[in-house]
């Protein structure tokens, strides 16, 4: 199994069902991202262009899909978190019935079209 699987398949509820319910979304959303294990957790990319990535906070109760790219987001903005972040912005879920298709899919379809590839540029 590879590391950004096992990361994955290793929470404990209800952090497990909520990445795998988010990694589904993602998968089918953007159907040629691939899944890497960097930073020690997982990342998602379409070539070398980072998309998103995924990190578990236990201690406050929720799950953290991040955008580098959070400058192309174009709407749905209100929902992004930053939390003293200057560029990473993210979408935060407790629970799998949190989770809003709607928006994290039109967010994944701004990151796509976004044309920068580096992290910062």
């Amino acid at each position: 199994m590879k590391p950004a699987e096992a990361y994955i398949l290793n929470q404990e509820e209800p952090y497990r069902d909520i990445l795998l319910y988010i990694q589904q979304i993602i998968a089918l959303t953007l159907p040629e991202i691939t899944l890497k294990y960097k930073w020690n957790i997982p990342c998602f990319y379409i070539g070398k262009k980072p998309i998103c990535y995924f990190n578990v906070n236990k201690k406050k109760g929720f799950v953290d899909v991040a955008f580098w790219h959070a400058s192309c987001i174009k709407k749905h903005r209100a929902h992004l978190v930053s939390e003293n972040r200057k560029v990473v912005k993210s979408l935060r879920y407790n629970t799998i019935n949190a989770v809003d298709q709607t928006v994290l899919i039109s967010i994944l379809k701004d990151i796509e079209g976004c044309n920068k590839t580096g992290f910062l540029k």
